[in-house]
């Protein structure tokens, strides 16, 4: 079965919603949290969202690999930076890395395909 990242994270974020309505005060705060541990310090967003990626390759989170992966499409990541981030997933997670660095490319691939 082939995993769609854009179909799965638009699932997610519906449900995102709905959790900000049901519970405001928790979701701003992530969200908040979010929006400092991603921003430009000494090091970039794009590095982050690549670390970012990295850990959700090695917790095997779709959710993660399909939001970090749109994220770094939008901020110029290229396929070969993606192939080095998830390689380095595989040395360090073995086989079952694998198989989500596999499909952090596929993500990074079809969110790329939309232009």
């Amino acid at each position: 079965m082939t995993k769609d990242y854009k179909q799965l994270t638009q699932d997610i974020s519906q449900y995102m919603a709905e959790l900000r309505t049901l519970t405001p005060d928790a979701m701003q705060g992530f969200s908040a949290m979010a929006k400092g541990a991603t921003a430009d310090g000494a090091l970039d967003k794009k590095t982050k969202e690549f670390i970012a990626l990295a850990i959700g390759v090695s917790q095997r989170c779709d959710g993660c690999i399909g939001f970090h992966a749109k994220a770094l499409k939008n901020l110029g990541a290229t396929r070969q930076e993606i192939a080095e981030v998830v390689a380095m997933c595989t040395y360090m997670g073995g086989g079952p890395a694998l198989m989500y660095a596999a499909d952090a490319l596929r993500a990074f691939d079809q969110f790329s395909a939309e232009g």
